[in-house]
């Protein structure tokens, strides 16, 4: 079985241990993924190091031509890349699956490649005049999590790279080697140094996080990892952005003809499972709806087929981890035990992998575990409401605050819905639906800083004021 290695200073870096990764439809195993040493970590980040000053030194159209470049690459072996998501994460190659991760990893290449971010004159009288400059950081350590492993690396790499940062990226331990090769694929272009990789588990992270060269972390993942994050960086005072996943509430508003949104609705809870950190995870129907609402959504559930997503016409694949397996199992039997309604599914499947049907839980409210906790799965509680204060009400009884969304007909109530909702991001008539050029961030227990377009373009930079005094006028 091959095994796979990681890229220090433009040049790949076998290891004497490795660790088996295995397809989580059939459980059949893939290669082995190398497990960096403390002292790969300590080269990795000694490399990018060495190596930022000639980056940061390029001008902004060098930079921007070799990230063209390297979305160039990814266009060319995006087949390639996406067997491995398919294989090690378990979306379908079809619908919005690997397919669709490998073009958002073009297109979240190609848009922050493009932008610029100009001198600004903050202030500027007869006096004086001051001028804010966005310069690099320094070395970016990145850490990418397994529900999306190419396309959140990208969001975390392409940007840092063009503000002149050099990037060290762990991969989770759950989906390292496609990753590995994208970023193998990526140096083809770039040069030796500005993007390393080191691999294995929490404890490579740690190695990461603390290393005193380390300017800034940028992390997604869990709440509890990204503490431990905080409380590890004290050391060397690295910025931080951390994206910390959410329970993201979706209020249907009372009326709402749900048929014509039906679809974005299904795929805002299910996309990639549920196991998006900003997908649907709970559901408020006004009571005189709820019945339409569960058939619609119910009808739309048996009507997609799930399996192993490198077959054809499969667009639901498995859970992709043990851990994360037994989480949703646990969560739905803990809601049937305390009195809900398994509405459709509620039992894992049988055979290979792990898979766990579309599941529509009812009977529930907040209280509940699986409306309290982030199921990250293909489970949605649906629960009723009698009036909209309400349901705004349970909407914000969280801890977290990613995203959320707000459905109905009348935009305008909509809208003011959702200035109400305490989170991130609030959609209307629609979930999840990021963009390159848009910011992107939580509040409460989800993190904080943001990604995407120029916010996060500047987050991967520091701010450097020039004040300039100006000469007195001379008299005459």
């Amino acid at each position: 079985m091959r095994e796979y290695s990681f890229m220090v200073n433009g040049k790949q870096v076998s290891s004497s241990q490795t660790f088996e990764i295995k397809n989580p439809a059939t459980g059949a195993s893939l290669g082995h993924a190398p497990i960096s040493s403390a002292n790969d970590v300590a080269e990795a980040v000694a490399a990018a190091k060495a190596a930022q000053p000639g980056w940061a030194a390029k001008s902004d159209e060098e930079r921007k031509g070799l990230l063209m470049q390297v979305a160039q690459v990814l266009t060319e072996h995006t087949e390639y890349l996406a067997q491995w998501i398919t294989q090690e994460q378990g979306k379908p190659m079809a619908g919005p699956g690997s397919m669709f991760e490998m073009q958002a990893c073009v297109g979240w290449t190609q848009v922050p490649a493009s932008l610029d971010l100009p001198v600004e004159t903050v202030f500027e009288d007869d006096t004086r005049s001051d001028k804010l400059y966005r310069k690099p950081i320094g070395v970016i350590g990145a850490i990418a999590p397994w529900n999306w492993p190419l396309m959140i690396a990208i969001w975390q790499v392409i940007p840092s790279l063009r503000a002149g940062n050099t990037v060290v990226l762990k991969p989770s331990e759950y989906t390292p080697i496609g990753t590995l090769e994208m970023v193998r694929l990526m140096n083809t272009v770039l040069p030796a140094g500005v993007l390393n990789t080191v691999s294995g588990d929490g404890s490579v992270g740690a190695l990461l996080v603390e290393n005193p060269d380390v300017d800034k972390i940028m992390f997604t993942g869990s709440e509890r990892t990204a503490r431990k994050i905080i409380e590890a960086s004290k050391g060397n005072m690295a910025r931080l952005t951390l994206e910390c996943g959410g329970n993201d509430p979706a209020i249907i508003l009372p009326g709402t003809d749900i048929a014509s949104k039906a679809g974005d609705l299904f795929w805002g809870a299910f996309i990639n499972m549920g196991q998006t950190c900003a997908c649907a995870k709970r559901l408020y129907v006004h009571e005189n709806d709820y019945d339409s609402v569960v058939d619609t959504l119910k009808g739309m559930a048996e009507q997609m087929p799930m399996g192993n997503g490198m077959e054809e016409g499969i667009v639901l694949g498995p859970v992709q981890n043990e851990m994360q397996f037994n989480k949703v199992k646990e969560l739905v039997d803990d809601a049937k035990a305390n009195g809900a309604s398994i509405i459709r599914g509620g039992t894992p499947m049988d055979g290979p992998g792990y898979f766990y049907p579309i599941t529509l839980v009812g009977d529930v409210d907040n209280g509940t575990r699986l409306v309290d906790e982030e199921q990250f799965g293909p489970v949605l509680p649906i629960i009723k409401y009698s009036n909209v204060e309400e349901a705004i009400a349970k909407a914000n009884d969280t801890e977290t605050g990613l995203g959320a969304s707000v459905w109905g007909d009348d935009l305008e109530a909509a809208a003011q819905v959702a200035a109400r909702i305490e989170s991130g991001t609030v959609w209307i008539n629609q979930h999840g639906a990021i963009h390159p050029m848009v910011p992107f961030g939580g509040v409460k227990a989800s993190g904080y800083g943001l990604e995407f377009g120029l916010e996060g373009l500047k987050a991967v930079t520091r701010p450097l004021v020039i004040s300039t005094k100006k000469p007195a006028p001379v008299e005459a």
